[in-house]
């Protein structure tokens, strides 16, 4: 059995032919292993539970939401239009600690990411991703 699979990138194209909501599924997988990363790396003696509730901090709808706002002005402009698809979806579900804004503009961040991500525009992600740590340091406790 071949593992190329793993490798696989997606064309620009053939992933704008994703629905918003499958790159929002694979980007805050995506999203979350950045931060548990950043977390534990940073912060090598804390508790796991102490490092769950930092991520917490990032991966919530609500922190997201804030997140993004403080991102859209260093996005390009297809980044804008691969969010703003996400943040448009329409969710069958909302969670129940999260307002619907707050978890549409979630999802389009998710969606970005995931975008970013499947079509192998690392650097990037990582740009990215480095600013919205940034944006929520001063939250881990």
């Amino acid at each position: 059995m071949s593992n190329n699979f793993l490798h696989e990138t997606l064309t620009v194209e053939e992933a704008r032919q994703i629905s918003p909501l499958n790159l929002a599924f694979i980007g805050d997988g995506v999203y979350e292993l950045y931060i548990r990363d950043y977390i534990l790396k940073n912060h090598k003696k804390m508790s796991a539970h102490k490092l769950h509730l930092n991520a917490i901090s990032y991966v919530k709808a609500s922190a997201q939401s804030d997140i993004i706002k403080d991102l859209e002005d260093n996005l390009t402009d297809e980044e804008i239009g691969i969010y703003k698809r996400g943040r448009n979806a329409k969710s069958p579900t909302v969670p129940k600690n999260a307002d619907v804004r707050e978890y549409r503009n979630a999802t389009g961040l998710e969606a970005l990411v995931g975008f970013l991500y499947l079509t192998d525009q690392k650097e990037r992600l990582e740009e990215l991703m480095c600013k919205m740590i940034e944006s929520r340091k001063n939250d881990i406790k």
